[in-house]
């Protein structure tokens, strides 16, 4: 799918200003500018994202009301539950308020739903299973703000409830005895796109004085894997908590890493997100995540191996199942039925399995630059994962059709719904109508947002470094992208591996080294002598010899 370039507008005069007062190089001040600090304040504290600078958590509406009645459970002698969320931020934040309540010496069991059998969120199915288990206090975590009715039936039997969660509510919030949430109504947090287990660590340090640090590396690895911004108190988390996730003194931890064959590698948000979180995440789609939950809680590293072994299983099956839904889908797309001139592309088949719909949907926005909605249909009810680009808001879309369907939530970039088969011709009818008003200049394909043009003889190591004081990159700070125009193919190029794209590149006075990830099939034609212009981040290149700057390829384009 071609992609637009897009060349952010330069500020020379506020960029200079910016430079001079803080010292900082041209390009460092550019890119500062171009993610919306222009103030040298703003600039110094995310130059410096300290620790200290984390936000009072008695901030966040009912914080108050949370903490009271947990250490009314405890003088009480309760069973406190903890029930959490199948995928990576809700393990990582049940594992965080269980720790937490072990650690005060409070009777403390945890539950995570099954994906397949119980569905997200908080269910009706908890209510008895709480009262026989001699619940008195159940805590959600990354879950519960839309569970209205789930909470009142729980009040019912006597159980009392603490709704910890990040997502949007669809109406009223739970009546339950606290709603920490920085997205509801009358919450005014100065961070409010913390993920859930974010959430559950400012919890933490509501109870205890201080945020829990020796759990650092799991509130990091929640944070990155739930792909919010790393921006504000997520980026101090990612900032320092990315060094403990490896040194981290946790046996599971060190399995997962192991069996990820990334020991000693220097941890970044990619790593979580591409190495990391899909194994923890694949237990919760292919089966139980109480396998994930367990290994984070294990302090035996005899056992923390054979969990991280089962991990891996499952994500060997998750890769097959996925690359299977993902191959009938495009075939679906590629058909005669009209898929391609949708602004939003819905397919649905009976039978696809539902913990890998997410992933299918994200690979096919994308292959085909546009938003996408995966459904499987099951006893005439289809179940829906989507993923969307900047700009189209799946939440707001899923909102606009509500009418005809069964039950939605998530965010704007991430969403799931269900939907009547009977109803999934009108929901892609409606969505592509809506799609239109919301791409009103008749485009939806991928943008490439560029920082800045270079030319070649700057990509060095001394930029590698410059921009290093920006890192950890992720969503909301993305990883800086760079043009450079009118240039040579040097080398012949090659195919390798995976559909990796590699060869040198040169302006007639410096060479380096590019390498495009799965960009093989689309560019393998490339001859020598040949002029291009690229679009690329800046990379390291350090196999088996001193580190060189190198170009991370993103997009070609031949040069005019």
């Amino acid at each position: 799918m071609p992609k637009k370039w897009r060349l952010k507008v330069p500020q020379p005069a506020l960029q200079a200003e910016l430079g001079r007062i803080l010292g900082l190089p041209s390009i460092v001040a550019k890119l500062l500018i171009n993610r919306g600090i222009t103030a040298s304040d703003q600039a110094d504290i995310f130059l410096k994202p300290l620790l200290t600078s984390l936000h009072d958590p008695f901030l966040l509406k009912d914080m108050d009301k949370a903490v009271r009645r947990l250490n009314i459970a405890r003088e009480r002698g309760e069973m406190v539950l903890v029930y959490g969320d199948y995928d990576v931020d809700g393990v990582t934040s049940t594992a965080v308020v269980y720790r937490l309540l072990k650690k005060l010496g409070i009777q403390a069991m945890s539950y995570i739903p099954h994906r397949m059998d119980e569905g997200y969120g908080l269910n009706y199915e908890i209510v008895p299973l709480a009262k026989q288990w001699g619940v008195g206090l159940l805590i959600t975590v990354d879950c519960g703000v839309t569970s209205v009715g789930e909470v009142a039936s729980l009040k019912e039997n006597g159980i009392d409830t603490i709704v910890i969660d990040h997502h949007e509510p669809e109406g009223p919030v739970p009546a339950a005895c606290a709603v920490v949430d920085p997205k509801q109504p009358g919450c005014s947090y100065p961070c409010p796109y913390l993920a859930g287990v974010g959430l559950a660590a400012k919890f933490v340090q509501a109870v205890t004085g201080e945020f829990p640090l020796y759990d650092l590396d799991l509130v990091t690895l929640g944070t990155i894997a739930d792909v919010v911004p790393l921006l504000g108190e997520n980026r101090i988390i990612a900032r320092h908590g990315l060094p403990r996730i490896g040194a981290s003194s946790k046996a599971g931890l060190q399995a997962l890493i192991e069996i990820a064959r990334i020991r000693g590698k220097n941890m970044t948000p990619h790593l979580v997100g591409f190495s990391l979180g899909p194994r923890l995440n694949a237990a919760g789609r292919m089966g139980s995540a109480g396998t994930s939950l367990e290994l984070l809680l294990c302090d035996e590293p005899t056992n923390a191996v054979a969990l991280a072994q089962a991990l891996e299983v499952y994500n060997r099956d998750r890769q097959r199942l996925q690359s299977a839904v993902f191959d009938e889908a495009v075939d679906m797309i590629e058909g005669a039925d009209g898929f391609l001139d949708d602004r939003i592309i819905v397919v649905h088949r009976q039978g696809w399995h539902k913990g890998v719909l997410g992933i299918a949907a994200s690979k096919i926005v994308e292959k085909y630059g546009r938003p996408a909605i995966v459904i499987s249909v099951d006893d005439g009810v289809g179940v829906g994962s989507a993923r969307s680009l900047e700009g189209f808001a799946l939440n707001e879309a899923f909102a606009h059709c509500a009418e005809i369907l069964e039950g939605f939530g998530g965010h704007k970039r991430a969403a799931g719904l269900k939907v009547k088969d009977s109803n999934i011709v009108e929901l892609r009818k409606r969505l592509h109508d809506y799609a239109k008003g919301i791409f009103a200049d008749g485009a939806s394909d991928l943008v490439l947002e560029i920082d800045a043009e270079l030319p070649l003889g700057d990509v060095s190591m001394d930029l590698v470094a410059s921009i290093e004081a920006l890192e950890p990159f992720g969503e909301g700070n993305p990883a800086p992208v760079f043009a450079t125009r009118r240039l040579m193919v040097k080398s012949k190029p090659q195919v390798m591996g995976k559909d990796t794209l590699k060869f040198w590149i040169t302006d007639g006075r410096t060479s380096v080294s590019a390498v495009g990830f799965g960009m093989g099939a689309d560019f393998g034609d490339l001859r020598m002598n040949q002029a291009i212009d690229i679009v690329y981040t800046i990379g390291i290149d350090d196999w088996n010899k001193a580190p060189q700057a190198q170009i991370m390829l993103k997009d070609i384009r031949m040069a005019k």
